[in-house]
């Protein structure tokens, strides 16, 4: 059965302008590598992406639905008047997704939170729609790194009418996203890094920093310019106890409760012989 996989067209990335196109075409490269190995033996029936359609991070699960979502603050332009269901567009805000609660089993958010209004609102969207032991993958740009020092120097610009080019102006830490994750019920499963060379416009420059990835993937990983989270979100069960092993367990309350004596005498304790040699 051919899987159903319904995409937006044609919609930008401005907001990786700043890094320029070599630290960007690394960025995208470096976590489709990872989505191809992380989500490939993810098994489930529903699968969503979340944002930035040139990453194509469900290309190698086999769920037999999947879609890529376009968020309230990317732009696109269909092709045609009238789109069929094969390649029409879902748009949903990313703070009210339309899902039922759990009805997924995979949600990838690619620089989602970082560019949304109300992260936090989006990560509890996303708790709320995925099934118990359901998977949330995340990517976003470390701000303490040379690509998140790139990105948020970068002063807020008010984009021309239309455009719709959103670019963001506060990221997200790693640390700050595990604290939400664990508060949402999620355990964080795997974390990685990536990109420590500054990015700079020239492709030949890059290819000369080259050697600090290296470098910083053995002695400072949590400095990468991009991080990785995937987490599982866990639910607390619940264990079912027939009333017969109810009743087979004694009840504190039919034990027998010591009664005070009214016959003791205040001093020192005697015995039976005592009282007898003491006549």
């Amino acid at each position: 059965m051919e899987s159903q996989i319904i995409e937006s067209k044609d919609c930008d990335q401005a907001w990786l302008t700043p890094l320029g196109r070599p630290a960007s075409s690394r960025l995208l490269a470096w976590e489709q590598q990872q989505a191809d190995e992380l989500l490939a033996d993810v098994f489930g029936y529903h699968a969503v992406q979340l944002g930035w359609p040139e990453l194509s991070a469900l290309r190698t699960n086999r769920m037999p639905h999947r879609w890529l979502a376009q968020a309230e603050f990317e732009t696109c332009r269909p092709e045609g008047a009238g789109p069929t269901v094969s390649n029409a567009s879902v748009c949903l805000d990313s703070r009210a997704w339309p899902w039922p609660a759990d009805s997924l089993d995979l949600v990838v958010l690619p620089h989602t939170l970082e560019r949304s209004a109300d992260p936090h609102a989006c990560l509890r969207e996303v708790a709320r729609v995925l099934i118990p032991e359901g998977h949330v993958l995340i990517t976003g740009l470390n701000p303490w790194s040379f690509w998140g020092w790139q990105q948020t120097r970068v002063k807020r610009r008010s984009p021309a009418p239309g455009a719709g080019v959103h670019v963001p102006t506060s990221l997200m830490a790693y640390r700050r996203l595990r604290d939400w994750l664990r508060l949402l019920g999620f355990e964080v499963q795997i974390s990685r890094f990536g990109g420590w060379a500054p990015a700079t416009g020239s492709e030949a420059w890059m290819q000369r920093l080259q050697w600090m990835d290296a470098l910083g993937e053995r002695w400072c990983p949590i400095f990468g310019g991009v991080y990785l989270l995937m987490a599982t979100k866990r639910v607390p069960g619940s264990r079912f106890i027939d009333g017969r092993r109810w009743r087979a367990v004694r009840s504190p309350a039919g034990a027998a409760a010591p009664i005070a004596r009214t016959d003791t005498i205040m001093g020192p304790s005697r015995t039976p012989k005592d009282t007898v040699e003491s006549r």
